[in-house]
């Protein structure tokens, strides 16, 4: 079977093509760019260039259905919600060019990208979530700024969004306030990027993942791990990670939510669990997530289990994975460091790691730690990273000169 990966540049494709060439399928790489990281390695059959969704969403999906239809029964694995949203809205088109998908129905995925629809859907099952508000206009957060106690999050409903103009829309990344005034700013910020702007009290704790495959609403697979260090400290990305067994508690939940969305294909549910209380909702990735590559060190090859439900209908659920297996983005640590020496962002109100200790933390990464993309016998995914990162900071540094200018 041929296997269309898409999103190159992202970490998680990296692992899939390694996992699925390795296993013997005939897998090419599709990015919007003229190159991309798991288009660089040894693994890649073939790469490809498709519009960015972002820019044109429709013409996108014409170009992936056109190499598809190349080959019917040529499997698409979009790897993030910009692909996934208009690979699933135009499904009709690329079943009719011969391809195939694991995607849930339409519907059901919208509702897992919606983190307002999710959060509502956690609570009518008993499962513990931030009190939350949904504000759509500025006069809803003029009065509701100063009627709530801080500190909150705000965060946009999803991180992307298909607009009726045909484009991806990205939300970015989430803002924090402590008083009414950083809550307004936060607001007109997040809401130029979004339908509508998400409000939740503010949870400190751990950041924990439950990752699952499931064929049409029952698992077939699941996956844990516990979090060393996020790119950013206020939790996002991880950078270093650890297999560990899944939490009882996290996993009843995240299974509740996963049953009820009748998801079909792979997801990661993720909670924020406060020391000594139970974890509590915070939102569905209904995708491939940027850790992969430890579940398949540890044992959950999730790319190939996938693959083979495309394939036949079903899939067998692997044995138990390997636990206290550690895996690192060594990019993202690096980044996570930056961040640290930066300092805490306005409004964060957690408690934020320590320049020196963050350094040597950083520095003390032991030899028995897997990678996310080096590897001796594949080392290009590891050098396109950093060459990907040098050109989007010299992209962000050339914007604010012409914008000062």
């Amino acid at each position: 079977m041929r296997i269309l990966i898409l999103d190159g540049n992202q970490n998680q494709a990296v692992a899939s093509v390694r996992s699925l060439a390795q296993a013997g399928y005939h897998v090419l790489v599709g990015e919007s760019a003229t190159w991309s990281k798991a288009g660089w390695s040894r693994y890649c059959a073939t790469n490809f260039q498709y519009p960015a969704p972002q820019k044109n969403a429709a013409g996108f999906v014409e170009r992936v259905a056109e190499i598809a239809r190349q080959e019917p029964g040529t499997l698409i694995l979009p790897m993030t919600e910009a692909t996934t949203l208009p690979i699933s809205q135009c499904r009709a088109m690329l079943l009719s060019a011969g391809a195939r998908l694991v995607l849930p129905e339409h519907c059901d995925l919208l509702r897992a990208f919606d983190k307002d629809e999710t959060t509502r859907l956690a609570a009518s099952l008993g499962i513990s979530v931030p009190k939350t508000a949904l504000i759509a206009s500025l006069e809803e957060a003029n009065e509701f700024a100063p009627s709530i106690s801080h500190p909150v999050v705000l965060k946009p409903r999803s991180s992307e969004e298909l607009s009726t103009t045909g484009i991806v829309r990205n939300g970015g990344r989430p803002l924090y306030a402590r008083n009414p005034h950083q809550f307004l700013q936060a607001y007109r910020d997040i809401s130029s990027r979004t339908s509508a702007v998400l409000v939740q009290d503010f949870i400190s704790g751990e950041g924990v993942g439950y990752f699952a495959l499931f064929n049409h609403g029952e698992l077939r697979a699941e996956f844990a791990h516990r979090r060393i260090r996020d790119m950013r400290p206020t939790g996002s990305g991880s950078t270093v990670r650890q297999s560990v067994e899944p939490d009882p508690e996290v996993r009843r939940s995240a299974l509740a939510i996963l049953t009820a969305l009748r998801w079909h294909g792979v997801a990661m549910v993720e909670f924020r669990k406060p020391e000594g209380q139970a974890g509590v909702f915070m939102e569905v990735n209904g995708r491939f997530w940027h850790s992969l590559a430890l579940a398949c060190y540890a044992g959950v090859d999730f790319p190939l289990l996938l693959a083979r439900l495309a394939e036949t209908g079903e899939v067998q659920t692997p044995p138990p994975y390997r636990i206290g297996v550690r895996c690192r983005w060594l990019l993202g640590d690096v980044r996570h460091l930056i961040e640290v020496w930066k300092g805490a962002p306005s409004g964060y109100p957690g408690v934020y790691p320590g320049r020196l200790s963050t350094l040597v933390a950083v520095l003390r990464s032991g030899p028995d730690t897997y990678h996310d993309l080096f590897q001796w016998n594949d080392p290009l995914p590891e050098l396109g990273d950093w060459i990907s990162s040098a050109e989007l900071l010299m992209n962000k540094t050339v914007f604010r000169r012409e914008r000062s200018s």
